[in-house]
């Protein structure tokens, strides 16, 4: 028979137990002894005996109590130990995630614009598993996202210094551009020296690079645009026209297509900078192959030179510059000598979805594959011209030329040209729309090039529209009126304004995200607000009340408000069949919107009638 027994613990041993045996032990010793001993030893050795067994049951209980607090000791340091030991596991454990989950999305969250007191706010405060973290901890994490938060803020700052020299320079060479223009179509006859101007012509193309250059390394777009599509053939030598060694380079095979007004100034840069390096590290006596084919993504663009092939390694850390740049290089990182060319190709294949790769050549060399997505190709008209001296680009430059006369020369004036005494060739003047035409050769002056802004009088296939340098700009017909104003863009219509010009002009900034809570109103209260171009998104949400922009919000709040309104809508015929489309104008119509009676433009019809804009300040002043 089995009998079930717990197993044996540390129990506490009674203290009776602990004194009973030695006590015991004693006194039968002590009595003993007094037996054996002499009748008149046997008191002496009794009272002996006696003091002796108390001593020991003495020392007994005192042993017996200090056993006890030394194993209430040991299990309190046991206890001690293994909290700390916990505690040490559970602080492991809490740094690893703080490093790979907390602060990373805490400082995405600060990089999205958020302070550092709205992402301690949003991350820690608001999610039940960082609540308990302790004040230290806290106070690290603010104290982190506290210097990053600074940090981006001097990079900005260097970045827009940086923007800024670049458009001076971007201005000074705009201005001798003009001018040299003037004096190649006044001394055109003189042999002599119209090859003197068009060797300075190229130099100045050649700092207008370096000053793009810069401008876009810190998030700027290129200063110059096209109003018109441009042939690939025309894009190509135009980028030839701004390296040094355009003679080396040599065009084969070049598809018959056409690249879109908006995306010729961001191609001609690229296939630039990449010719710059083809020529600058080939031998001077080998010749740069460029070639363009369709492929099923877009173009394929290959430059090829007959210099020194890129070893793996090489190759690895120019892949590695675009990546970088791709993903938003920092000024510091380009080092004492940078090399802009890599750095300024992967920033425009951000902006512009292109896709770079390098590769060995067959010469060689290197072999550079520029991939030119479709949505910046078109099949239409393409009468624009991108590289001599009847190239049609405008610059866009953001700063105002009234407060530059410091830094950027006034225009020359210069003697009428004589008249010729033989026959002279007829040339045939565009017809200018919308504008009037001109008979004299001067530079106009800053004025007059503040009026000619880019505006919209093209439109893509899906209804968005494209920025032209004809017709007179919305704020200059407004102000000429007597209107003050401010813009508000939606994210996507920020790629169409020139941000710096229209601060310039307006005195306030471009609005386009919600302002945080506390922050002064940047715009007084509208008296009345145009919306041009509307997009067949903006109609349509906006007829719907959703307010997923700013700019929506403004316009569902100002039916609320009463604020008169009017709508210039930009969309094409096939999307206004939409019958979503009609029933958002209706009800725009019933709110007391004052909707433009404008048809539709036809797609892909080459159109190039300006934009209306002088009509919107029409509908605001007729009545409801």
């Amino acid at each position: 028979m089995v009998r079930a027994e717990s197993p044996p613990t540390d129990r506490e041993i009674p203290v009776v137990r602990v004194v009973l045996p030695p006590v015991a032990l004693l006194l039968g010793a002590t009595g003993a002894g007094s037996a054996l001993v002499a009748p008149a030893a046997r008191i002496p050795a009794a009272v002996c005996g006696a003091i002796a067994t108390l001593v020991v049951a003495v020392l007994s209980v005192a042993l017996h109590r200090r056993r006890r607090a030394m194993r209430a000791q040991r299990a309190e340091y046991e206890q001690r130990i293994a909290y700390l030991e916990h505690r040490i596991l559970s602080h492991d454990a809490e740094t690893v995630r703080l490093t790979k989950e907390v602060m990373p999305a805490a400082i995405r969250r600060l990089r999205v614009g958020n302070s550092p007191e709205e992402v301690m706010r949003d991350i820690v405060d608001a999610d039940a598993a960082n609540r308990h973290l302790p004040k230290a901890l806290r106070e690290q994490i603010h104290q982190v996202l506290e210097v990053i938060d600074n940090e981006e803020a001097r990079r900005d700052s260097a970045q827009r210094a940086f923007v800024s020299v670049a458009r001076r320079v971007q201005a000074i060479v705009n201005r001798q551009a003009s001018e040299l223009r003037e004096m190649e179509d006044h001394y055109g006859r003189n042999p002599d020296v119209f090859d003197d101007l068009l060797r300075i012509d190229h130099g100045t193309a050649l700092i207008g690079r370096l000053a793009d250059s810069i401008a876009v390394l810190g998030g700027a777009r290129p200063s110059r645009q096209w109003p018109k599509p441009v042939p690939l053939f025309s894009v190509l030598r135009g980028a030839m026209s701004r390296i040094l060694e355009y003679q080396r380079v040599d065009l084969h095979s070049i598809a018959k297509v056409a690249i879109v007004g908006t995306s010729v100034e961001p191609l001609i840069h690229a296939c630039a900078e990449l010719l710059d390096n083809a020529t600058r590290y080939s031998p001077p006596q080998t010749r740069v192959h460029v070639t363009a084919v369709e492929v099923q993504t877009g173009i394929a663009i290959e430059i090829e030179d007959g210099g020194v092939s890129l070893s793996e390694e090489a190759r690895a850390r120019a892949e590695d510059m675009l990546a970088q740049a791709q993903a938003g290089i920092n000024m510091n990182d380009l080092g004492e000598s940078p090399r802009l060319g890599m750095a300024v190709v992967g920033r425009l294949s951000r902006m512009y979805q292109l896709q770079v790769s390098l590769r060995q050549s067959a010469y060689g060399g290197v072999r550079a594959v520029l991939i030119v997505p479709r949505d910046m190709i078109t099949t239409g008209p393409a009468p624009g011209i991108a590289h001599g001296i009847g190239a049609t680009s405008r610059p866009t430059s953001s700063l105002d030329m009234s407060q530059l006369q410091h830094v950027v020369p006034p225009p020359g004036k210069r003697k009428p040209k004589p008249a010729a005494t033989g026959p002279v060739p007829s040339v045939a003047a565009p017809a200018a729309t919308g504008a009037a035409a001109a008979t004299s050769h001067a530079a106009p002056s800053a004025a007059a090039m503040e009026d000619d802004l880019p505006v919209v009088t093209e439109w893509t296939e899906n209804g968005l529209p494209q920025r032209r340098s004809r017709g007179r700009a919305p704020l200059g017909a407004a102000r000429g009126a007597g209107w003050g104003g401010g813009v508000v863009a939606t994210p996507q219509g920020l790629g169409f304004l020139d941000a710096a010009a229209v601060e310039a002009r307006t005195g306030y900034p471009i609005r386009s995200g919600w302002r945080a809570p506390g922050d002064p109103r940047p715009f007084p209260d509208p008296d009345a607000i145009a919306v041009a171009p509307a997009t067949f998104n903006t109609v349509n949400k906006w007829a719907a009340g959703i307010s997923d922009t700013l700019a929506l919000g403004i316009l569902c709040e100002a039916y609320g408000l009463g604020v008169p309104t009017c709508v210039l809508p930009a969309v094409n015929a096939h999307l206004a069949r939409h019958p979503a489309y009609a029933e958002s104008l209706a009800r725009l119509r019933s709110m007391g919107v004052r909707v433009s009676a404008r048809a539709p433009h036809t797609p892909k019809s080459g159109e190039s009638a300006a934009f209306p804009w002088e009509e919107a300040l029409e509908l605001l002043a007729s009545p409801s």
